[in-house]
């Protein structure tokens, strides 16, 4: 190796390990928040923006009673009209219910969910991504009936 050579790849090693010191001298003291969003994941946040919920007077069904619950024995097919984007159909429940929907965009796909109660008790939440006027099928399990709210978050 020449003495060229030598002093490019000293002077390269030079750069590297200044370039660590860097690295690790610049970050906080502090532990930090792992939940919080910071820089660049907030600005692809803003480009995107969040997705609203759809508005539940543009949904429809059978099953839907007088307080524009839906409540069902067996199944239910609720209507969504063309939302002029992407949006989520969220539907709560306190008991489980069982949700079959097509996916968004072009694909040929069908999504089925069973639905639980969550844990700590707020009941059973199915978020569905609706992006054009489509029908989510809703079953109810076992011989009782279920009744589900279209909720807006």
């Amino acid at each position: 190796m020449s003495g060229r050579q030598k002093a490019l790849l000293g002077l390269l090693t030079v750069l590297l390990v200044a370039l660590f010191v860097v690295a690790v001298g610049a970050g906080r003291d502090d532990r930090g928040d792992p939940g919080a969003r910071h820089g660049f994941v907030d600005r692809l946040g803003a480009l995107g923006g969040e997705r609203s919920a759809v508005d539940p007077a543009t949904v429809s069904a059978d099953c839907a009673d007088e307080t524009g619950r839906l409540a069902f024995s067996g199944s239910c097919v609720v209507r969504v009209a063309d939302p002029g984007g992407l949006r989520t159909l969220v539907l709560r429940s306190a008991a489980r219910f069982t949700v079959v929907a097509p996916a968004p965009g072009d694909a040929d796909l069908t999504i089925r969910d069973e639905v639980e109660p969550a844990a700590d008790g707020t009941g059973a939440v199915a978020k569905i991504a609706v992006d054009q006027a489509t029908e989510v099928g809703l079953v109810c399990p076992g011989l009782g009936g279920c009744t589900v709210a279209v909720a807006t978050s």
